[in-house]
């Protein structure tokens, strides 16, 4: 014991001399640290293994996260909003007198049954979803069932009033938030967030979090890692209702940044609403004046036809995007890119898989060739274990601040924390990955004392930072949307030449 004690220690102190003395930390001591840790855990020891690369990063984060040279001063978000009931996945299912049994995926929900059977099969792989509910007076059942289930709580719910609260957390920036608000949303949200008075109304829409955790048991389904499952029966954030009132009240507003969220819901309202619901959106989209940058976050989908049209139609008018592993294979698999064969990941997302499709998507949809007329041009990746934030070269600038932002969050807000406790967080991260699945390609290292890797594949630039998962998360859903915020918030558009 008195060995392993000293040499972490011995450890620890080596890796904090050569963060401050040595630039370039020798490959051979990041190798060893890696390596020898884990056999000091499997030597027979019942102690957990001291934190020292968790602690090595958290510091070095510390020292990478710096302001932009030019902050975003008035943001727009819209239009999804809507109240969050959080509540035990398998306790509400129980409570709804529902017997554990087999899963399937529903691309939209008719009954408890299918509820059920959709619950299951996302917990089985401890995956985040989003269905809607089409039958209205079923969803208010289980909707009071929810509300009156022991511990259940409420929260700002919807990705732009996420993301909204999170910007808003910054004092020095004005957010203005436009969605269905209603009375209960407005009391929660942040003093500082402008609501139009279109955007208020008289009922919330209320959205159900079905969390589990992670090892969970139900019958013979087990959760690998804790996630949520969401269900609603929203009529107004499925048809974007408040998108044109939004776009018009950019005029006199006049923001730096505009944020959009919400197509995914549009998804349960039916082919034909989303036809021509999505004609409009790209027509109020095109409306934005083109020097405001547009930053879009998806969120999970069945449909390949529609995933594939935004695609086609929505990416290429937007200046950013973000997205989780789930929603990257979707969009592949949706568009015909690469890697579109696989079904689901297998454990941790293969750092080499992602980073083809990151370039796919921005050599296809994007501006990563000059002559191209789409605006896309960036792309916050986010995943349990890592982050990568990918940029055509001249477009954008702070990216290793602003991934590593986005990933120091992710650690701290699972926990329920305002700073990263690396007691309570663990790295899972590849230290070794490759830049692509197939050759040509460069083998590339997480050196933890300066934790955030770059590569370039032709004029695209990748910035991975490892995440710090909490062992224990007191909260899963809203990740995302804090983790594309606060990246944003360390984000700058560089200024591009007149044409």
């Amino acid at each position: 014991m008195w060995r392993k004690a000293v040499l972490v220690a011995l450890l620890a102190l080596g890796m904090g001399y050569l963060y401050h003395t040595d630039p370039e930390l020798p490959a051979r001591v990041l190798n060893y640290v890696s390596e020898s840790l884990p056999q000091m855990e499997q030597s027979g020891s019942s102690e957990p293994r001291p934190p020292v690369l968790e602690e090595a990063i958290a510091r070095a984060w510390e020292t990478l996260i710096t302001a932009p040279a030019r902050r975003w001063a008035r943001v727009a978000v819209g239009v999804n909003a809507c109240v969050d009931v959080v509540v035990s996945g398998v306790g509400l299912l129980q409570a709804l007198a529902l017997e554990p049994g087999s899963g399937r995926d529903h691309g939209v929900l008719h009954s408890k049954e299918d509820l059920k059977e959709a619950f299951i099969h996302y917990m089985g792989k401890g995956a985040a979803a989003e269905r809607f509910f089409s039958d209205k007076e079923v969803f208010q059942r289980i909707a009071r069932a929810a509300a009156e289930y022991p511990g259940a709580q409420l929260y700002v719910g919807g990705n732009a009033a996420l993301i909204g609260q999170k910007l808003a957390s910054n004092p020095e920036l004005v957010v203005l938030l436009c969605g269905p608000v209603g009375p209960k949303l407005h009391d929660m949200l942040d003093e500082q967030i402008i609501v139009p008075p279109e955007s208020l109304q008289e009922m919330d829409e209320f959205h159900l979090i079905l969390e589990y955790k992670s090892g969970e048991q139900w019958g013979s389904s087990r959760a690998p890692q804790a996630n949520r499952f969401i269900l609603s029966h929203d009529v107004s954030n499925g048809e974007m209702s408040t998108l044109e009132t939004f776009v018009a009240s950019l005029e006199e507003f006049q923001p730096d940044l505009v944020v959009l969220s919400g197509l995914h819901m549009m998804e349960g309202m039916g082919r034909d609403l989303w036809e021509e619901r999505l004609k409009e959106a790209v027509v109020a989209i095109s409306d934005v004046r083109n020097e405001v940058p547009i930053h879009l976050e998806l969120a999970s989908m069945t449909d390949r036809d529609y995933m594939n049209r935004i695609l086609q139609e929505v990416l290429p008018i937007v200046n950013s995007i973000g997205l989780n592993e789930q929603e990257l294979l979707f969009l592949t698999q949706s568009g015909g890119g690469p890697h579109a064969d696989l079904a689901s990941w297998d454990g941790i997302p293969d750092v080499g898989r992602v980073s083809d499709i990151l370039l796919w998507v921005l050599e296809q949809h994007g501006r990563a060739d000059p002559e191209s007329e789409a605006d896309l041009t960036r792309i916050h990746f986010h995943t349990l274990a890592y982050h990568i934030l990918a940029t055509v070269d001249g477009h954008w600038g702070n990216q290793e601040a602003a991934v590593s932002a986005g990933a120091r969050v992710a650690s701290s807000q699972a926990c329920g924390l305002q700073a990263v406790d690396v007691t309570k967080v663990v790295l899972r991260a590849p230290l070794n990955f490759y830049s692509s699945f197939s050759e040509p390609r460069k083998s590339l290292t997480v050196d933890p004392t300066r934790p955030v890797t770059v590569w370039r594949r032709g004029n695209v630039s990748f910035h991975l930072t490892p995440v710090l998962v909490c062992k224990q998360p007191l909260r899963t859903v809203g990740l995302g949307d804090a983790i594309s915020a606060e990246g944003l918030l360390f984000s700058e558009v560089t200024p591009q030449p007149e044409l």
